[in-house]
């Protein structure tokens, strides 16, 4: 595996695959009565996020702590960022600490690879700007691959807010490295330009889109990232492209529906659809945690090369 993970595009298909059966292993770890492992006993793991996201950072959270490793929870809320310290005097802070991994989440693209330049430590991203949401794009596929045998010839629609999406940047460079057909379905004014150089199709016609679909993957309406108006209203989005029970009817009967979460229920899916059960929402969620364990241990294990079996075996033996 490599040091840092900043983008998807940095994992080939054999790393992905080596990711998502190493969480497979780590999963069986959350139904325990004591969830921990003592994988990364003695390492520590700092959670940088200068963006909120709850559902992110105590996913990362959770997954440090069942691999028994310390965990930092850094917030720029009542911390010296709020009084003006820069990104690089936070990152060689956190390098006098000894930080092992840093897992950032920035507005800004491109901040989790000039954090590299400034630490020793694994660098994970969390999300930055409009760029990239890897390890949303891996637990995905995860979500995706209880459901399916393969992902070759998988059929994906990825509807909404694409222009300010990261995740749907990482979700369709995974998917397109794997073997999956991703369309791309939302307003124009929606879409960015670039979207067809993604390995991905572009469709403004949603309802045409769905009866050929394996994956539905709705996303939420980035109304904070939004400096102008690229719709006239909500009820007029929520009309063409939310997902209504009509639409998940008209869906074939094997097909699931996602969404990265948090969601705007009502606006670009139904409350009724988000709780049907092809619905995998919540899956997501609980699978995020073994997924991230995966990335920790395969960045910060014995061998950043190669996880072993004999190490996950003794892993979740002990």
């Amino acid at each position: 595996m490599i040091k840092h993970l900043l983008s998807i595009n940095q994992l080939s298909r054999e790393d992905i695959l080596k990711v998502l059966d190493t969480a497979e292993s780590f999963r069986e770890v959350g139904t325990r009565v004591i969830k921990k492992v003592p994988a990364l006993r003695g390492r520590t793991v700092v959670n940088l996020f200068y963006e909120n996201s709850t559902r992110t950072r105590t996913s990362f959270e959770l997954a440090a702590k069942r691999l028994s490793a310390d965990v930092i929870n850094f917030s720029t809320s009542g911390s010296s960022v709020s009084k003006g310290e820069s990104l690089k005097d936070t990152a060689l802070t956190l390098q006098a600490m000894g930080a092992d991994a840093i897992v950032i989440r920035h507005s800004s693209s491109g901040a989790p690879y000039t954090l590299t330049k400034w630490v020793d430590a694994s660098v994970l991203n969390a999300g930055d700007g409009t760029h990239e949401h890897p390890t949303q794009a891996l637990l995905d596929l995860f979500t995706i691959r209880e459901h399916f045998p393969a992902f070759e010839g998988l059929r994906i629609a990825i509807v909404g807010d694409v222009r300010h999406s990261r995740v749907a940047r990482s979700l369709t460079f995974a998917m397109s490295k794997m073997g999956g057909e991703v369309t791309l379905v939302g307003p124009p004014t929606l879409i960015p330009p670039e979207a067809p150089a993604w390995g991905a199709q572009v469709s403004h016609d949603l309802d045409g889109a769905l009866p050929k679909l394996d994956v539905c993957y709705m996303l939420r309406v980035q109304r904070e990232r939004q400096r102008q108006q690229f719709f006239p209203s909500v009820r007029e989005y929520a009309r063409l492209f939310g997902l209504s029970r009509a639409r998940a009817d008209a869906m074939p009967e094997s097909a699931v529906i996602m969404h990265p979460g948090p969601m705007n229920r009502g606006v670009e899916i139904a409350s009724d659809v988000a709780d049907l059960p092809r619905a995998v929402i919540t899956d997501q969620v609980t699978n995020g945690i073994a997924v991230r364990m995966s990335l920790l241990y395969l960045v910060l294990g014995g061998d950043r090369s190669r996880a072993s079996d004999e190490d996950i075996e003794e892993a979740r033996s002990a």
